[in-house]
This record gives structure tokens, sequence and C-alpha cells, in this order.
């Protein structure tokens, strides 16, 4: 009778345990699918321009704002005391210097959300760093969760329409990086 009980019990967990893995997955493809009128897979946030408000329309805009000039968009997610995002940023810069005007950079601080940086720390490492391209502060750290934001940095590669094409989470070498932004501009040639 015991053995019985036990090989029922490891079953009902084994249901359990599926039932939460179906409705995880299920909640995640709806976070994935959620758009905007634009009709975006991903939803849009607000943010705030440290640099690059000629580029990214105004201080305060949205993400799905930048995804609308029609342009390739990278969005890499980066905290001022994230020691990965230290070492890739110079490498980004001089990626997007090579290909000016082919595409959006964007880089947001989410540092303050996870206890990796100031908004003051953040201006001076970029000031430090001679990063030049649009930076700005997530309004919201609920962006995390909804872009799956599970380690730092992360970087999003969306085309011209602004369809996701690719995410790297984690340090990303600036030859890697390069080779990406090549196969996501050929995508709009």
């Amino acid at each position: 009778m015991t053995k019985r009980r036990d090989r029922s019990r490891r079953n009902g967990f084994r249901v359990a345990a599926a039932g939460v893995l179906v409705v995880a997955a299920v909640i995640a493809a709806a976070v994935w699918s959620v758009g905007s009128a634009g009709g975006y897979e991903l939803p849009d946030f607000s943010m705030t321009a440290y640099q690059g408000t000629d580029v990214l329309g105004s201080e305060r805009t949205t993400f799905h704002a930048v995804l609308d000039q029609g342009r390739p968009v990278v969005l890499n997610f980066w905290a001022s005391n994230c020691p990965p995002c230290r070492e890739e940023m110079p490498g980004f810069q001089r990626v997007h210097d090579e290909f000016e005007g082919a595409f959006t950079m964007l880089g947001v601080d989410v540092g303050t959300y996870i206890g990796l940086g100031t908004q003051a720390g953040a201006r001076a490492f970029l000031s430090e760093y001679g990063i030049d391209y649009p930076a700005a502060f997530a309004d919201d750290g609920e962006l995390l969760r909804a872009y799956e934001i599970f380690s730092m940095p992360t970087t999003l590669l969306f085309d011209a329409s602004g369809a996701l094409v690719d995410k790297h989470a984690g340090y990303l070498p600036e030859a890697a990086f390069r080779r990406q932004v090549e196969a996501l501009l050929a995508t709009t040639e």
C-alpha cells in the first residue's frame, strides 16, 4: 500500500509540474505576443534620453516611437556598474560609427532597477567611455519582465519593420556584434 501511495504522489507531482510548465509557457507566449496598436511583438515602454535626442526625436519618448522610424534598431539593456556592459559598449560604439546611419543603436540603462548603478553614474560612464550613440534610462523597471531580461547586458535586434530578429543575453564581443549587425542590415537591402 505504501509503494502505491508513493507512486501516486510521484505521479501527482509530475502532473502538477507539467501543469506549471504549460502555464508558464502560455504566459511567456502571451507576453511575447502582446503588441501595441502598431502591431509590434513586444510591449512598449517609455524612456528619458541621456543623449541622442536628435535620433530619438525628443528627451522623453517610447521604444515604439523609435521603431516607427523605419530603420533597423539594436536595443541594448545595460547598467553602469555591470562589468560586461562596460566591456562591450566601446565595441558597440565602434560598430555604430562604422555603419553610421544604417541602423539605430539605442542603449537603455536599467541599473537603478537591478541595483547596478544610478543615473548619475550612467551619465559619467557614457562620458568617460566616449559612448555617444543614443542612450536613455527606462522610466519603469517592469520592462525587464516584459522583455525577459534575465542577465546583464542583453541585446535585441529589430528589423526595419520592427520585428524582433535576434536576442543575445550576456556579453557580446565586438566581432560577433558586427556580424549580427551585418546580418540585420542584409535583411533590409
